[in-house]
């Protein structure tokens, strides 16, 4: 406590962080860092990969596919277990097999290894990403040290989205291999520095047991959730395979639900998601993610195959979004203190919107300046304002023991919404495909899933406009805790670091 006579607090932008806490972040960037890149660098490199191995286009999906499966489906058990057994030994254990796993991939010579390998690295990504996010939230005390901290963590997914896309394009101009091999070596060294960094956490205590049948359900119903969306515009959204699968997925989830409201010890409690907050949180990552998937893929496909731009080109046109990211790192978290996540999620959408009803204007004959810079700049301006806010909404307010739980929950809600949204949008696009592929016949098969893009976008608008209603009091209960115990929230994010 302060006396009224005590000077006011340091703002969040003039307090000085150790050495040590830039350390232990930037090591946790490190793996958010990874997981987006690799992501974005396996895409370019497919063709060549196809090439090379004799792949069939069906195997190729699974490259991608298998990475999403193992990371979408998982990451609510990662989440708990960070919880249970320790978020730094998690963390290390699942980013050592995520370097090893980048290792075999660029090693081996069949396409079921080469998935396999991949389906491996998206299980580590499926625990270092709900770990890393709950080693921040519990380092770093909620308030300008926590938005600060989640701004720069954040940030780093967006910026290693993109340059895995510019590295792609280089990197498969030697040899597939590179891209594959590339995130061993960086996951290696921030192993090393994460042994001597990252704070020691200890196991829950008095958890009341562990939920092995919640986590089972959950585990198996996210699997096939991911599983059914990814085959769906394969195999038909409306075949007998795709609607048994969802009816099986809706069967285990309410099961699934059932047992999580009667377990002492629940891998996910329910009653999270009874805060406003947390449901715009989880709906709004779903929606920003889901809407840029599938705006991306239809763009690369306009860029190469309409535009016959290379992998390159391509990847240099995304570039600008992801340079707005980043250089926006270092100030969101001043921005979010000033203004609050609920109004920047607002205003982020909003531009998102407007971002993508602009790239409807695109021709067969664009100028890059005039019809796809302004889009570009526009969505980047979105993912920088949205992304650290939905990071800083979905984790504020909730207790020590349950930020692995509902970091998984928020990586869930992105990876489901990017795979459901991606085959939404495949599927409106394969269906309005040209009988005779003219560029002008194409371009217009790719308008309505630009439509649709625009839509979801609108979806997470109008999701999260309701949040406005409560930011002023959320606002000022914030700040009254922030403001008061700032010097005391920066000597205990310390204590926390050096206590080995």
């Amino acid at each position: 406590m302060t006396s009224p006579l005590s000077p006011p607090a340091a703002p969040s932008s003039a307090v000085r962080w150790t050495p040590r806490l830039w350390g232990t972040l930037l090591v946790l960037c490190a793996a958010m860092f990874l997981d987006a890149l690799d992501v974005s660098m396996v895409g370019v490199a497919l063709p060549s990969i196809g090439s090379e191995l004799d792949l069939s286009t069906s195997t190729l999906q699974w490259i991608v596919s298998g990475y999403i499966l193992g990371y979408g489906g998982l990451l609510l058990l990662g989440g708990r277990t960070a919880d249970l057994l320790g978020r730094r030994q998690v963390f290390l254990v699942a980013l050592g097999v995520f370097a090893v796993a980048s290792l075999l991939g660029g090693l081996v010579d069949s396409g079921p290894l080469l998935i396999a390998s991949r389906f491996i690295k998206g299980l580590s990504a499926a625990f270092t990403a709900p770990a890393g996010l709950s080693i921040i939230t519990t380092t770093f005390a909620e308030g300008p040290l926590r938005n600060r901290a989640l701004s720069i963590y954040t940030t780093c997914a967006a910026t290693g989205f993109s340059m895995g896309l510019v590295l792609s394009g280089l990197l498969t101009e030697a040899s597939w291999r590179l891209t594959m091999l590339l995130p061993a070596p960086i996951a290696l060294l921030a192993l090393l520095a994460g042994l001597k960094l990252l704070p020691r956490s200890e196991r829950e205590k008095d958890h009341n047991g562990y939920d092995v049948p919640g986590a089972v359900l959950g585990t198996a119903s996210m699997l096939l959730l991911v599983f059914t969306v990814v085959q769906a515009p394969e195999v038909g959204w409306a075949s007998a395979r795709t609607l048994l699968s969802f009816l099986a997925v809706a069967a285990m989830l309410t099961v699934f639900v059932y047992v999580e409201r009667r377990s002492a010890g629940p891998l996910i409690r329910l009653g999270v998601l009874r805060s406003g907050n947390q449901i715009r949180a989880q709906l709004g990552a779903m929606a920003l993610f889901g809407s840029y998937v599938g705006f991306q893929f239809l763009v690369t496909l306009y860029m190469q195959q309409l535009l016959g731009w290379s992998a390159l080109h391509t990847a240099l046109a995304f570039l600008p979004a992801g340079a707005l990211v980043a250089a926006s790192s270092t100030k969101m978290g001043a921005i979010v203190d000033r203004f609050g996540t609920q109004r920047l999620i607002v205003v982020g959408f909003a531009l998102m919107v407007v971002g993508y009803a602009l790239f409807l204007r695109v021709s067969v004959d664009p100028g890059y300046a005039s019809m796809i810079l302004p889009s570009m700049l526009l969505i980047g301006a979105a993912f920088a304002l949205v992304f650290p806010s939905l990071n800083i909404q979905a984790t504020n307010g909730v207790d020590d023991h349950e930020q692995g739980m509902v970091s998984g929950l928020l990586n869930t809600s992105v990876q489901v919404g990017g795979a459901i949204f991606l085959a939404v949008v495949t599927a409106v696009v394969t269906a309005h495909a040209p009988a005779h592929a003219t560029p002008q016949a194409v371009l217009d098969s790719y308008r309505p899933g630009l439509v649709v893009v625009t839509f979801i976008a609108l979806a997470g608008l109008l999701i999260t406009l309701p949040g406005l209603r409560t930011r002023r009091s959320q606002q000022s209960i914030v700040v009254a805790k922030s403001t008061v115990t700032e010097a005391e929230a920066e000597a205990e994010a310390e204590r926390v670091v050096v206590n080995d």
